[in-house]
């Protein structure tokens, strides 16, 4: 395990209200928290319609998870898969599930489904590297 995972324990999540690690959480009943997980700083994210964070994931700093867009009318649970990584400043919208072990690149907008084990960037986000047959390392849970 990482060292920085050793004293890790769960947020204490206020509604609307920045955790002690500076993010943020609306409708905070419809967010399912993994264990050992890692949200950056000034991430804001909307549960409205379900938002699942399984264990290990890794969120960077000032990224916006939306389960509903205003501006489209789009709706839909998130689900971000074990041991994902979502780089700074990127945006996951409604509807879209980033597979298990999936790397996000920063500043990457997320409108359709990540599959597991691939690295994917860009606006809108594409798959550019497979990463399946690297021997990628997952955390388990001890």
């Amino acid at each position: 395990m990482m060292d920085r995972f050793n004293d890790w324990e769960y947020s204490e999540i206020e509604e609307g209200r920045l955790t002690k690690y500076n993010w943020m959480v609306q409708h905070k009943d419809n967010l399912s928290l993994g264990y050992k997980t890692d949200i950056g700083a000034f991430t804001y994210i909307n549960a409205k319609n379900g938002v699942v964070i399984e264990d290990f994931v890794q969120i960077g700093s000032h990224c916006s998870i939306y389960s509903i867009s205003t501006i489209d009318g789009k709706e839909g649970a998130v689900v971000l898969k074990r041991n994902c990584r979502i780089g700074s400043h990127s945006v996951v919208m409604p509807g879209v599930t980033v597979g298990e072990n999936a790397v996000v690149g920063a500043m990457s907008f997320v409108n359709r489904n990540i599959p597991d084990n691939v690295v994917a960037a860009g606006v809108p986000a594409k798959v550019i590297k497979d990463i399946s047959h690297k021997g990628a390392k997952t955390q388990r849970r001890i």
